[in-house]
């Protein structure tokens, strides 16, 4: 049944993208957040297939603790799935992604019209430069830049070191940064065809005001929240190594 389900998510998937990614060369010329409601259905629909066809659910806790306004969000990244679903948790999402993903045809057109950050990882400063400056323009527009600061999908309990990118935007801008911590790798690992029925905690954490802090204290702070806490809601991903050790 579960190679069934993920078949039949998988043509639900087909059947969507390409008139969602014609619809989005033609609403690309309306303004920002038009646009974002429009092509956002095409997200919707994949987080509801989730749920109906392949029994893939979430619970959020700490939902208080997002601030009223836009801010940068720094994520746990395990599966396509945060993706995905963080558009359907957070007001409006703008991803910092890898240009890569624009060759994908039809998904990478409808990506290409949406309001997010596409860099090419090997720029080194450049696309520091591109975050910060396309960033600090979403965020004044009311979208919570979001980013995966470990660059790569992590398998479940593990862990490499945060890049800047993310908390150097928060740093030059003042956003306040929101951590965000979860274990949809357990169900949609990296690469994976396979996806399993289950539920998905997503766990937000209080938010990091970073006036006054560098760009390495405020990746410490998030980085300390997000995988403390998933050590203390996954235990069983983590061996009594010490988290400086895992990070």
């Amino acid at each position: 049944m579960i190679f069934l389900r993920s078949v039949l998510f998988f043509v639900v998937l087909i059947i969507l993208t390409p008139p969602f990614s014609l619809l989005a060369i033609l609403v690309r010329p309306l303004p920002p957040r038009v646009r974002y409601r429009i092509i956002g259905v095409w997200t919707r629909l994949a987080v509801l297939a989730l749920r109906f066809v392949v029994g893939l659910h979430y619970r959020v806790i700490g939902a208080e603790n997002l601030p009223a306004h836009s801010a940068v969000v720094l994520c746990k990244h395990q599966s396509a799935w945060e993706t995905l679903s963080l558009q359907c948790i957070l007001p409006r999402v703008a991803f910092v992604f890898k240009k890569e993903l624009l060759r994908i045809p039809f998904f990478g057109w409808g990506l290409a019209c949406m309001p997010m950050i596409a860099i090419d990882r090997e720029a080194g400063k450049d696309a520091l430069a591109q975050v910060e400056e396309q960033g600090r323009t979403l965020l004044e527009e009311g979208f919570w830049v979001t980013v995966f600061p470990e660059g790569t999908r992590m398998p479940p309990g593990q862990t490499r070191r945060y890049k800047v990118g993310g908390a150097r935007l928060a740093m030059v801008t003042g956003a306040l940064v929101v951590p965000i911590a979860h274990n949809a790798g357990e169900f949609w690992r990296r690469n994976a065809f396979l996806k399993y029925p289950g539920t998905i905690t997503v766990s937000i954490g209080p938010p990091i005001r970073t006036q006054g802090l560098t760009t390495d204290q405020i990746n410490g702070q998030a980085q300390a929240w997000i995988e403390g806490e998933m050590r203390r809601l996954f235990p069983h991903h983590y061996d009594a190594k010490p988290l400086s050790a895992a990070a």
